[in-house]
């Protein structure tokens, strides 16, 4: 298989994972403004802001490869941008095994009791681990060798081609674009709760500032594809590749502003301190910046890559 055929099977695959933990995201931040929420004991809503930071922490790993496909490698395939798929999906998977282990007790323990809804969280975080972690690794011990013995023989890199490009930049949109238009619809539904209205002011505003900056990030995200058609009859050329590579970095910062906004509400709520959810959104937003932002910049200085397109 050629190192471009494996770079578009790799971001496919991490569209699989990253769909599912963003509707997750989503499900987390609607879910602290239902009303069965309001009576959720202090432990359980500890337990819920582990899962939240978890499943920010899985989207940021999951999105991070695409970055630097645009940011450091110009929409080039290289063997290290193939390493770093599989790293970062690799890596992306324990905290949402333990984010998934997290939610279940959450919905078991009222049902079944804390004792039962502990056995469940802890039962499907092992069983995801195990199938994500467990069966592949004793499957490596007997395949990977040779596959790595493969894998160093190819070339660092090889052309690619302008169509390729453009295949997957148009396939790294789509990574991201499902889960974004699901987290806006969740956030979107927010504003119609009765907990919402209950919300100080100044949490509401943050609110809408988050739905706007996701809204960007949507209408971002499905530019290259407008533009695509519209402008550019279909055909492929390096003007357009350039032109979706800077609306999907665009898309990212919104994106990384949005969810860090979003994320400081349901913390303030969920723990009912406004300093709390400054400092979470601080953190959300320094996390997903530095992966998405300040970390392939670092990177492109040491390459010397060429310019952004």
């Amino acid at each position: 298989m050629s190192l471009s055929k494996k770079v578009k099977v790799g971001l496919d695959e991490t569209r699989i994972l990253i769909l599912g933990s963003q509707i997750l995201l989503g499900f987390q931040f609607q879910g602290a403004f239902r009303p069965a929420f309001e009576r959720l004991p202090l432990h359980d809503r500890v337990v819920w802001v582990a899962a939240l930071g978890l499943i920010t922490l899985t989207i940021a790993l999951l999105i991070t490869p695409s970055v630097q496909h645009r940011m450091v490698e110009g929409g080039r395939d290289t063997r290290r941008l193939l390493g770093v798929i599989g790293y970062y999906a690799g890596l992306s998977l324990a905290p949402f095994a333990l984010a998934l282990g997290a939610d279940l007790f959450l919905a078991v323990e009222p049902v079944l009791g804390p004792g039962l809804g502990l056995a469940a969280g802890i039962l499907f975080c092992s069983l995801a681990l195990l199938f994500w972690y467990g069966l592949e690794a004793l499957k490596a011990r007997r395949v990977g060798r040779r596959e790595r013995t493969m894998t160093r023989r190819e070339p660092e890199h090889e052309h690619t081609a302008l169509e390729t490009k453009i295949e997957q930049m148009l396939t790294e949109a789509r990574v991201v674009l499902p889960g974004a238009q699901a987290l806006l619809g969740f956030q979107l539904v927010i504003t119609f709760s009765e907990a919402f209205e209950k919300l100080a002011h100044a949490s509401k505003v943050v609110h809408l500032l988050a739905l706007g900056f996701l809204a960007l990030a949507v209408i971002w995200l499905m530019a290259p594809a407008a533009f695509h058609r519209i402008v550019y009859a279909g055909e492929d050329t390096p003007e357009f590749h350039a032109l979706g590579s800077r609306f999907l970095l665009a898309a990212s910062v919104t994106l990384a502003l949005g969810i860090s906004a979003d994320l400081g509400v349901v913390v303030a709520k969920v723990i009912a301190s406004d300093i709390a959810g400054v400092i979470a959104a601080l953190v959300c937003l320094a996390l997903l910046v530095g992966l998405w932002h300040v970390y392939p910049l670092i990177l492109r200085a040491r390459r010397g890559a060429a310019p952004i397109p």
